[in-house]
């Protein structure tokens, strides 16, 4: 092995991380698709990740790191300039749209988008006056070493500046109104009155679930294929047999790009680390997809009202209407969205022997699920922000259904052995006629058990039987 000199840098350092972007420039109103056009403001923050100039980026800052690394390891690396890794750097992070451009130019003349990348970093020694190194350039390698570390990284990075934090702030949101919502309430099962519950627990539901799939999330890992034409290092070997190039590849892909190494793999990568990224998301979304359904009964039960914004329309036929489309919106997006997680995790890790190119075309929509993950989580933040507790509608439900307090009084009845009551109360209370306060106690006045013992019924109520639930 070939020691690092002069500009040349050791594999094994802290991964450099490409510095964010600002808002990059498309006509919405000739998006063919709504998370580019009517949905941009929600979704913009990911066109750094995920558009064509985004992955030309990370696959320019992948080749460039690649260089930088390799030149430890090959006796052209003695003399390369001290400064050329800062210079090669500072290409990736000035990359301009036009320069993307004219990759896609280039593209159209090789029909090829990694070969064109190759030559544009090219391009570029020869303007840094590095031209004796640009055969360096993508040395050994085959298009899925620079996609399948490219594509994973703008994943990790997507979900660690974009992605969690945007959930985290719906977690915040939901812990800050849990003591405006501490307030008893009627449960439903079946769609049908059940034992009370607490308003603010069943949010708590919600928030522990969130964070036991979000915790899941971060475990899964980045990784990435790195190891020539078919898994095998076979160009590395033969040119230099007496370098370690899978400790290198291993140190590279951890080192420099903060990415786990696969040790065996075809041409690309297995992609199940990614489908269970994909599911796990799709798990959030499934949860915050059940919280946008809840809620929106709890609307139309009237437990929440609205704020209601000045100029906003609710119908362009009734006047009236304070409509729950924010988790409408939500609603849809995650379903979208898990439609195409689904698919993701289900079909990247098939392909036909050491690789077929079907890949290709459907990692090129990762962003679309992710994008419309985003705009439903901006539309739950915006709706959370909106929903004002009906602490008076939550009573006269709980006021209405004293039937509820059944269960309390027959387990009572239980522990004072007193025969059969489950049988007495469901005769008491499955009738069609309204159970009152008073009708419950005319019933436990009539029960042949001790005073003390009816006092202790009495006590139970709709809005004290509510169990656990702070």
């Amino acid at each position: 092995m070939v020691a690092a000199r002069n500009g040349s840098e050791p594999a094994a350092k802290r991964a450099r991380v490409l510095p964010p972007l600002g808002d990059i420039d498309i006509a919405e109103l000739t998006a063919v698709g709504p998370v580019d056009g009517r949905y941009r403001k929600n979704t913009k923050g990911l066109a750094q990740y995920f558009s064509e100039f985004g992955l030309i980026r990370y696959r320019v800052h992948v080749e460039v790191e690649y260089f930088i690394a390799l030149m430890g390891q090959v006796p052209a690396g003695r003399d390369l300039p001290a400064d050329a890794p800062a210079k090669l750097r500072a290409v990736v992070d000035g990359l301009t749209v036009e320069q993307a451009s004219s990759i896609k130019a280039t593209e159209k003349i090789t029909n090829h988008d990694v070969k064109a990348v190759e030559y544009f970093i090219k391009e570029q020694f020869d303007k840094l006056g590095l031209e004796k190194y640009k055969e360096w350039v993508h040395f050994a390698l085959t298009s899925q070493d620079i996609n399948n570390t490219a594509t994973p990284l703008m994943i990790k990075d997507a979900l660690e500046h974009a992605y969690m934090p945007a959930v985290e702030g719906i977690l915040r949101a939901l812990r800050e109104r849990l003591p405006e919502w501490d307030v008893p309430m009627l449960a439903k099962t079946h769609g049908q009155p059940a034992s009370p519950t607490n308003l603010a627990k069943e949010f708590k539901v919600f928030i522990e679930r969130l964070e036991a799939q979000l915790e899941l999330l971060r475990k899964v890992p980045h990784s990435c294929k790195f190891g020539g034409a078919t898994g095998n290092m076979n160009a590395h070997l033969v040119t230099f047999p007496d370098v370690d190039w899978r400790a290198f590849a291993n140190e590279f892909c951890s080192g420099s790009l903060g990415l786990q190494r696969q040790q065996y793999t075809t041409q690309i990568e297995h992609y199940d680390n990614m489908g269970a990224a994909f599911d796990a998301i799709k798990r959030i979304n499934t949860i915050l997809l059940d919280l946008c359904r809840d809620v929106w009964m709890y609307v139309s039960m009237e437990y929440f009202k609205q704020k209601i914004v000045a100029g906003e329309v609710g119908s362009s036929a009734m006047p009236h209407k304070v409509n729950p489309i924010d988790f409408e919106n939500a609603e849809g997006n995650l379903g979208l969205a898990n439609a195409i997680f689904e698919h993701l995790s289900a079909k990247l890790p098939v392909s036909r022997l050491q690789r077929d190119l079907t890949d290709s075309t459907v990692t090129r929509n990762i962003g679309v699920p992710l994008a419309h993950t985003a705009i439903a989580l901006t539309s739950i933040q915006r709706g959370l922000g909106k929903l004002l507790v009906n602490e008076s509608a939550i009573s006269a439900d709980l006021e209405a259904n004293w039937a509820v307090v059944a269960e309390a009084i027959q387990n009572i009845l239980r522990r004072e052995a007193f025969p059969k009551p489950y049988e007495a109360l469901r005769d008491l209370t499955r009738t069609n006629e309204a159970m009152t306060k008073e009708r419950i106690h005319a019933f436990v006045d009539g029960l042949a058990v001790s005073d003390a013992v009816k006092e202790e019924l009495k006590e139970v109520t709709p809005f004290n039987y509510v169990g656990y639930s702070e």
